[in-house]
């Protein structure tokens, strides 16, 4: 009997592991794809445990087989993001203050009230942008007071929807906009960055609506506003960084789609995880908030930092702007199906913008 449940088991966990591979919007399949290292882990648990049964029945081999095979796919899949891989992404060589942009990105949980780990964080490494999500009036109150006259720039855009957002920095921000780019209570930032040498580079800041029974019932929203952005970064081909929380993992398809779609590159491949969420979890940990950048950039620094009272850790991120080893990177590029497929959902939550409940 314990046989013929721990089969079943390895057959439910295969079920899973196909399961983001559907063409499926809705919540309770993309949930699967976020636990990537955990469906692995149990995957491969579930393989041995059968393998140290005496074989009985034909449904004895068909379970050891669905582990087996499920344990395969996931750990290819967690493959990419492992110091095994190759960096998409190069190590700076050498340093260069004057091309240099260091980020610390932090959803800070608007019930949270614990700004002075946040802030203590910001003197600490005393970024030249800091993005909050999730902020609201006080916690733009509590930062304009810590940090307002060493970061001067400021877009604020405080919520209590928890999709506000708050950008400081210390290095010029220009052609500002905030944009309500799919629904009507999400906004994004959008400027370009002036660095100390007189480049510039454009910056996009994004936290989009996720998959989830308290939030969407599709994911459909954010993968319209990832795949947006994607577009309009591959149509101008500047020096771009996208930042924020996307409320997605990075080897989901929406992701790697919005890779592929706009040229960005992936900071963690080749280097961890960095999982970000859920910070009082460590079971159930997953990248959420992102760094991407255009071949432009080679990476000096990348670090998760400690809780600020939040569920999401903050990440702190050194970019040199180097174009001259652009080549060295390597962006991946969409094929004609995969373009058609992400004009298909953008056009799709256009036609149907409003109809989602907010």
């Amino acid at each position: 009997m314990l046989q013929l449940l721990f089969s079943c088991l390895g057959c439910l966990v295969l079920l899973i592991t196909l399961a983001p591979y559907m063409r499926i919007r809705h919540w309770s399949v993309r949930s699967f794809d976020f636990p990537l290292l955990q469906i692995a882990i149990i995957a491969t648990a579930l393989a041995l445990v059968q393998l140290a049964f005496e074989p009985e029945l034909w449904w004895h081999w068909a379970g050891v087989a669905a582990s087996v095979i499920a344990a395969v796919i996931q750990w290819a899949r967690i493959y990419p993001w492992t110091p095994l891989a190759r960096c998409t992404v190069v190590k700076s060589r050498q340093r260069d203050a004057s091309r240099e942009i260091t980020l610390l990105v932090s959803n800070v949980l608007t019930p949270n009230r614990q700004a002075s780990k946040l802030i203590d964080l910001v003197h600490e490494h005393d970024p030249d942008i800091l993005l909050t999500l999730e902020s609201d009036q006080w916690w733009g109150d509590q930062l304009d007071a810590a940090i307002g006259e060493s970061m001067p720039e400021a877009v604020r855009i405080p919520l209590d929807n928890l999709y506000g957002m708050h950008l400081y920095s210390r290095l010029p921000l220009e052609d500002v906009e905030v944009k309500w780019l799919i629904q009507d209570d999400i906004p994004s930032i959008h400027a370009w960055v002036r660095l100390g040498d007189g480049s510039r580079i454009r910056f996009h800041a994004l936290h989009p609506r996720p998959p989830a029974p308290s939030e969407s019932e599709e994911s459909l929203w954010r993968d319209a506003e990832l795949l947006l952005v994607g577009q309009g970064i591959a149509e101008r081909s500047d020096p771009t960084v996208v930042a924020g929380d996307l409320n997605d993992v990075a080897w989901s398809p929406t992701t790697k789609l919005f890779c592929k779609v706009s040229g960005m590159l992936d900071l963690r491949r080749g280097r961890g995880q960095y999982s970000t969420f859920h910070a009082k979890y460590p079971i159930l940990r997953w990248p959420l908030d992102h760094v991407f950048v255009t071949k432009h950039f080679t990476l000096v620094h990348m670090e998760r930092l400690p809780e600020v009272g939040s569920d999401h850790f903050p990440m702190l991120v050194t970019l040199r702007y180097n174009p001259t080893r652009a080549s060295e990177n390597e962006p991946e590029k969409a094929d004609s199906d995969e373009r058609e497929d992400a004009e298909e959902t953008i056009e799709e939550a256009q036609d149907r913008h409003g109809e989602e409940p907010v």
